[in-house]
């Protein structure tokens, strides 16, 4: 595990894409509402001869129907009256209206009541409804329906409304579906989809929200939904001076909560590297021993290797699955979207941009925006700045912060921290913090600590982590720890981990193995690595080798190894290395095999910088004669500070005759104390003549070892000494 700490990141509360600003493309809104309020009645505009009184109005045909309804006729009177209605003309409206239910006109009925229940008759206007309910009116039937469930009736209010239904009235089915949904009954989908088929566009948005959670349940082990708070960010704090004056965002990763929710400046789960005052932290070479973690931001999580072809034909299968329903699901926000919804554009997006469908994501959320949705305008705000258009980005941030959007505040203090305006930005996090964004005081806590305003930056924290901000009661663990706060910084590091921060895991395994107690410690670093968190799987992996479990260690150190972990890759490949058969004489002219899989993971910790790693692929180069590959991959370690590596340098450049360069690197190597490189050099002294030189590096060797070195150079500086005194 890298021994430095890296600055921890503000987060916002975000749409999508990981911790942008609290959650990722994915769409999960605890609640449903409604851009626009359905009408509780439906005035009939039945029309004599089929059509209706919009078609009549517009053929300028009203004078016809008040000379049919002067003299006598029923269906003119009752379209005059619907008519009338519809324009907001009641007193005109309602002799028509009577006269035509007089004459038992169903339409005409039920319009009455609708006149009655805007003028505050509600027990009159539901008799008439009843009587056109009875007589087959569908629109009477639905009026009914919620004349009953506002007074609580719910068996009544579920008959007339099913009644409405059944006749093709996509408002009565919409309401049915709303009661059958309060009731948790299966059969609102049912409905949800019948009044979504005849247009009704919050049924559509309704019904796609079913199917997008019900694609999230498929996507989960189990099928369960997470219905746990989402604390925002994880971070862990670090060396603050580390930032340039102000918590700065970073790319952000793919989280799951509501669209237009990212949390700014964060990437995805990593390590906390845990140190104590002297500097004895959980080091790269696996030791994990320590006085005091502390805690850094997240790098990537693992990658896990394929699984095997049974499992990989089922998730095929169930991935195949989430995606017709949320094929589905994008289609009813399409439908909706279409018909002006504004909410559905937002969610449309949301699943747009996770396919990686951007362009059209963004036309999405540019229409859900221009009709006032914040969270849209956030996450187009996003889309902008991952573009590389930060200009144009806060605009759009601007534009939902000022509408009272806390998540697009939260941004716009990232993006003037980035910028080393730190007021700037403290001033947007506040107002977050008073839009109830909870991210908003973490990130303030995050800055004061930047500019070691220690005190306020506790006050910060404490605020986010009593309002449940999991990252938030980490870092004040962290804080309270610094300041020699053991005892307070337990009880927060607990909570934390409780709410399933991964980094505060990972640093309660810290505590205990600094308490001697490596069971308890273990327990929490198989915790934290089961979230995904790097550093600790190196650690379970570690333990599990320690414990001769190879199977469990290979398992973790691949989930260490593909999340970033130069060390875990090391160990991997050692690991695999230690179960090849040793190698045969080489054959003159045999070509050499194809790379080990242990070969390709020291490649990969090497290229990380793994000083040990370095040296073994300059080992294998040179064995595969390579010696421009060995040569430059000893160079890279010995520079690193590597004493192999300047040690296996300096023979490659002795084959080759550059014995003054290659005893530059023996110094190096000799100095950081490598037996061997001393002897070579006691060896170039006494061929040189240098006699003195030559014992004086045989000193040196007698007292690096190993053994044999030792008696190499102890008989050689005799000889020397004889030479010296002859």
């Amino acid at each position: 595990m890298p021994d430095g700490t890296a600055a921890a990141a503000p987060t916002a509360a975000r749409r999508g894409s990981g911790n942008r600003t609290g959650g990722g493309t994915g769409t999960t809104d605890a609640t449903v509402g409604t851009d626009t309020t359905e009408p509780a009645e439906s005035i009939d505009t039945s029309a004599p001869g089929g059509g209706t009184t919009d078609t009549v109005e517009t053929a300028g045909a009203e004078e016809r129907y008040r000379r049919a309804a002067a003299g006598g006729d029923t269906a003119a009177m009752s379209a005059l009256g619907a008519l009338l209605l519809r324009r907001g003309d009641p007193d005109g409206a309602e002799p028509h209206l009577r006269g035509a239910t007089a004459a038992g006109d169903r339409a005409a009925a039920n319009n009455l009541g609708v006149l009655l229940h805007q003028r505050g008759y509600a027990e009159e206007a539901a008799g008439w409804w009843r009587i056109a309910a009875v007589a087959g009116s569908a629109a009477a039937a639905h009026a009914l329906g919620r004349h009953f469930r506002e007074r609580g009736d719910e068996p009544a209010a579920e008959y007339w409304l099913r009644q409405s239904a059944e006749q093709g009235h996509a408002l009565g089915a919409y309401a049915l579906a709303e009661l059958l949904e309060h009731r948790s009954d299966v059969g609102a989908e049912r409905w949800l989809r019948a009044a979504a088929e005849q247009g009704h566009r919050e049924a559509a948005f309704r019904l796609a929200r079913m199917l997008e959670l019900r694609a999230a349940d498929e996507e989960r082990p189990g099928g369960h939904r997470d219905t746990g708070p989402h604390s925002g960010t994880r971070l862990r704090i670090g060396d603050y001076s580390a930032v340039h004056g102000g918590p700065a965002p970073s790319a952000p990763g793919r989280g799951g909560t509501a669209p237009g929710r990212r949390t700014a400046g964060t990437g995805a789960p990593g390590n906390g590297v845990p140190r104590n005052g002297s500097g004895n932290g959980v080091s790269g070479t696996g030791s994990h021993r320590t006085g005091a973690p502390a805690v850094r931001p997240h790098g990537t999580g693992p990658q896990r290797t394929a699984p095997g072809a049974a499992a990989a034909a089922a998730t095929d299968s169930a991935t195949r699955l989430r995606l017709s329903t949320l094929d589905e699901a994008a289609q009813w926000y399409r439908q909706a979207a279409a018909r002006g919804h504004r909410r559905a554009a937002l969610h449309l997006g949301a699943i747009l941009e996770k396919r990686g469908d951007l362009k059209e994501a963004g036309r999405w959320y540019l229409t859900a925006a221009k009709d006032g949705e914040t969270r849209a305008a956030c996450a187009l705000a996003f889309l902008l700045r991952d573009a590389g258009d930060e200009e144009s980005a806060a605009v759009w941030w601007l534009r939902a912060a000022q509408d009272g959007d806390g998540n697009a505040a939260n941004a716009l203090g990232a993006l003037h921290a980035a910028r080393g305006e730190p007021q700037t930005a403290e001033r947007w996090y506040r107002a977050a913090l008073t839009a109830g964004d909870v991210n908003g005081a973490y990130n303030l806590g995050l800055l004061c600590a930047t500019q070691d305003r220690v005190q306020q930056a506790e006050q910060w924290y404490r605020q986010a982590a009593y309002a449940g901000h999991r990252e938030a009661a980490n870092a004040l663990a962290v804080l309270l720890l610094q300041a020699g706060d053991a005892t307070g910084a337990e009880p927060w590091f607990s909570k934390a981990a409780e709410a399933g921060s991964v980094d505060a895991a990972f640093n309660l395994g810290i505590l205990h193995v600094g308490r001697d107690d490596d069971r308890t410690a273990l327990l929490w670093y198989e915790r934290a690595a089961a979230g995904g968190h790097t550093e600790a799987a190196l650690q379970v992996g570690i333990a599990r080798l320690r414990d001769g479990d190879e199977h469990g260690a290979e398992r973790h150190l691949r989930c260490a190894a593909g999340g970033g972990s130069p060390e875990a890759a090391f160990r991997l490949a050692t690991l695999l290395d230690s179960r090849q058969p040793p190698p045969g004489p080489p054959v003159l002219g045999e070509p050499m095999g194809e790379k080990t899989e242990c070969e390709e993971w020291y490649e990969r910790a090497a290229e990380q910088g793994h000083r040990r790693a370095q040296v073994r692929v300059g080992m294998l180069s040179a064995a595969r004669g390579d010696m421009a590959g060995a040569a430059r991959w000893y160079r890279e370690a010995a520079e690193a500070g590597s004493r192999n590596g300047a040690f296996n340098l300096g023979l490659l450049l002795a084959r080759e005759g550059s014995e003054r360069e290659a005893s530059l690197w023996w110094s190096r190597a000799a100095r950081a104390g490598h037996g061997r490189a001393a002897l070579r050099l006691a060896l170039l002294a006494a061929r040189r003549g240098e006699l003195a030189e030559g014992e004086h590096w045989c000193a040196r060797a007698v007292e690096l070892g190993p053994a044999e070195v030792a008696e190499r150079a102890a008989r050689l500086r005799e000889a020397l000494h004889q030479e010296l005194t002859a």
